[in-house]
């Protein structure tokens, strides 16, 4: 059975690390963290934005666009992808895998995101992105396809709630299956996805009134960006719940990637723009009359998931796995 931190134990929820209160559905959850910040992502990141982790692999003089493409080059050759391959993006964002992957390597991909604004700017870009849950994506949804990827959506599949009743293995391996009914036997998966790290603390002291240059206080705001998400402990449960699907070809960390990515994100966002400033002055009737929304701004100040990576709290994990019987 896979992992389990000995500090992450199932406790009681605590005031002080609740997610906010509006946000009751994973849908709302992904409008949340997605939607209604998508025009400041794109002004700061570009059409068809990469909102996943790079792949620097310690060259950390290359260019974030640079260091992007190198992770689509990579998952297009691990999986072997040829011109004409079918390609399913489970949790495509806004597109910039599939755009690269239709571009590069000449695929017909199929994206689905269940963020209303991804969906909608997919779309208005050529691609084809539908706006639905990944777990509601069978073989007589699109039909089959060569390969499957998943960037960055693991990660959404399982709740706290959930993890405390004991589900976690289950809903990761219902996934496998899932995605094991959409590529045929030999063909290949790429995922990847944040973790918590080894140097995760106790669930209980996670306080969104605690300094804010604390532990405490950056897992609390971790919690007001993704309410409804409950991580997995290191590399081994992902592994443990492909076991009866896929076999493992190749997985690495990309921890120090990810800082780097975030950095440069953190770069873009700050980076001067009328129209984005424009696009956060919208927001503020929402800031002044919603006190958990304001949390959505102290994430873009504090860069919480950079600091969770560069303190360990966090990891991330890259899997290359191939279909069995």
């Amino acid at each position: 059975m896979s992992e389990t931190s000995p500090v992450l134990q199932p406790t009681h929820d605590t005031k002080k690390s609740q997610g906010v209160g509006f946000v009751r559905t994973k849908a709302e959850e992904m409008d949340y963290c997605y939607t209604v910040p998508d025009k400041i992502f794109q002004l700061s990141l570009g059409k068809n934005a990469h909102f996943s982790g790079a792949r620097y692999m310690g060259n950390f003089s290359m260019t974030l666009e640079e260091a992007q493409a190198a992770k689509c080059d990579y998952i297009g050759n691990m999986l072997g992808m040829k011109k004409g391959d079918t390609v399913i993006d489970l949790g495509c964002g806004w597109g910039g895998l599939l755009r690269h992957l239709t571009d590069h390597f000449g695929i017909k991909g199929t994206g689905v995101t269940l963020s209303k604004g991804q969906a909608k700017h997919g779309q208005e870009t050529g691609l084809n992105v539908h706006h639905m849950d990944m777990r509601d994506v069978h073989p007589e949804t699109f039909g089959t396809f060569d390969h499957a990827t998943a960037l960055g959506s693991f990660e959404h599949l399982c709740s706290y709630e959930e993890y405390v009743e004991g589900k976690q293995h289950e809903i990761y391996q219902k996934f496998f299956k899932q995605v094991s009914e959409l590529i045929p036997v030999g063909a290949r998966f790429y995922m990847q996805t944040m973790t918590f790290g080894k140097n995760i603390i106790p669930r209980e002291t996670w306080n969104i009134d605690a300094p804010k240059d604390s532990d405490e206080y950056i897992m609390a705001l971790m919690v007001k960006q993704f309410p409804l998400s409950w991580l997995p402990y290191m590399e081994q449960p992902a592994i443990d719940a492909a076991k009866p699907y896929f076999k493992l070809i190749d997985m690495s960390s990309g921890r120090a990637d990810y800082v780097q990515t975030n950095k440069e994100w953190t770069k873009r966002y700050k980076k001067f723009s009328l129209l984005k400033y424009w696009y956060f002055l919208r927001l503020l009737p929402e800031y002044i009359t919603n006190k958990e929304f304001r949390y959505m701004l102290a994430i873009l100040r504090y860069a919480p998931n950079q600091e969770c990576f560069k303190r360990e709290l966090f990891d991330h994990f890259r899997y290359v796995f191939e279909r069995v019987e």
